[in-house]
């Protein structure tokens, strides 16, 4: 008899962008010619910063010699990535981030997911919500969040985060021991200050709690007193892991590279009441279970740190918030309420009418052949709104806001 994960079972029919992708694909059979806007999964679609690319051919020239072929790359990243990160992500800003606290990886969906195989299942879990559904969904895969009843967890506590609490999450009101955190946010594309970002910290360090943060937008923020790094908080470093990638901030979606912060003063109980370092843990997990990042993506992702690199980066982050300014104005225009799109390329409507997020959705696709993500999707606290994807192609986002403004809604 082969045996498999039963929690498997308990998740729900299928991951929210599948879903997606099923709707448009019977959309498309049914409606041939017509054009589709994407203003919904949040993939790039800009050509990679010309530094980037300078360094992938000459990467790939290297590997074409026998005396600067690389093989398996580093399980925790080549020193010259972790080196630039620390230098220019931490240092220039002041934060106290050493190289041997990095871990290059080839996403921050991979780590965010994968990170809980250094915890216990016995952990208790909150989570803002509406929420990245992979934090949900790899801890429902270990067993840590009970059954699904409706749409509710049994054993997660949800942190709503709503218009009505301007979209700032509540300290968690039973006892819990980690705590997801993503700012910008996904998919809400709102923010915490810094102020408020440091009453989780002190939270977690009065109350032991380990803080997963996700920053994986912070090169989108446009507002100085909203962080780009939980470790710009006093005492984070004892509490916090955080998750940055290449992905959206320099178009890196098909390249695959990004990095976690697991700072040496972490720590966490074995079973046993011992402290055991979670640095050395997911050192211990990586050379376990990965075999590093591509040398030339590794390169390439140093690139970004060159100065015509960042120039370049710079540019593409503004022209994704050009699209972002773009579609708010748009729908705001309507009268619709929109909220994120100045420090993230998201932006979450409200729908009309009282409509469900779904039927928002086939409203959208069926009449104007446009294309959002359901905010019901992202958890219950997401019913009632979509996201807006501001990662599209300049022209057709344009299109795509003036099919709104032309429709009668």
């Amino acid at each position: 008899m082969i045996y498999i994960n039963d929690n498997y079972l308990k998740l729900p029919g299928s991951y929210l962008f599948s879903e997606i992708a099923k709707r448009v694909r019977i959309y498309k059979e049914r409606h041939p010619g017509s054009k589709v806007i994407s203003l919904g999964i949040g993939d790039v679609t800009q050509p990679l910063p010309p530094a980037v690319i300078a360094a992938l051919h000459e990467a790939t020239d290297e590997m074409s010699h026998v005396e600067t072929m690389r093989g398996y790359a580093p399980e925790q990243g080549y020193e010259f990535l972790r080196n630039a990160i620390a230098e220019n992500d931490f240092r220039a800003k002041g934060l106290d981030i050493h190289p041997t606290e990095i871990f290059v990886s080839d996403g921050a969906k991979s780590d965010t997911g994968n990170i809980g195989d250094i915890l216990s299942i016995n952990n208790k879990i909150a989570v803002t919500d509406p929420v990245y559904p992979v934090y949900v969904d790899t801890n429902a895969m270990a067993g840590r969040l009970g059954s699904l009843v409706g749409n509710v967890w049994n054993n997660l506590e949800y942190l709503p985060c709503t218009s009505e609490n301007n979209f700032i999450p509540e300290l968690p009101s039973k006892p819990v021991n980690v705590v997801y955190l993503c700012y910008p946010n996904n998919p809400t594309g709102t923010t915490l200050t810094k102020v408020q970002l440091k009453i989780w910290v002190d939270y977690a360090l009065k109350n032991n709690v380990l803080l997963m943060f996700d920053a994986a937008y912070e090169a989108f923020i446009t507002e100085k007193d909203v962080p780009h790094s939980i470790y710009e908080i006093e005492g984070a470093k004892q509490v916090a892991i955080e998750f940055r990638s290449f992905s959206k901030t320099a178009g890196f979606t098909g390249l695959r590279c990004a990095y976690t912060v697991v700072p040496k003063d972490l720590t966490a109980q074995s079973q046993s009441g011992e402290q055991a370092s979670l640095n050395a843990l997911w050192m211990r997990r990586q050379t376990t279970k990965f075999n590093g990042t591509a040398y030339i993506v590794q390169r390439a992702a140093e690139a970004t740190y060159s100065p015509e690199g960042k120039k370049q980066v710079r540019e593409l982050i503004n022209y994704y918030l050009n699209n972002a300014k773009v579609i708010k104005e748009g729908v705001e225009s309507l009268g619709l309420s929109a909220y994120g799109g100045v420090n993230s390329p998201y932006v979450w409507v409200r729908t009309p009418k009282n409509m469900s997020s779904w039927d928002f959705f086939d409203y959208l696709l069926n009449n104007m052949q446009i294309i959002t993500t359901p905010g019901a999707g992202f958890g219950v606290s997401g019913e009632g709104y979509v996201r807006f994807s501001a990662l599209g192609n300049k022209d057709a986002t344009k299109e795509a806001v003036e099919r709104i403004m032309n429709y009668k809604l």
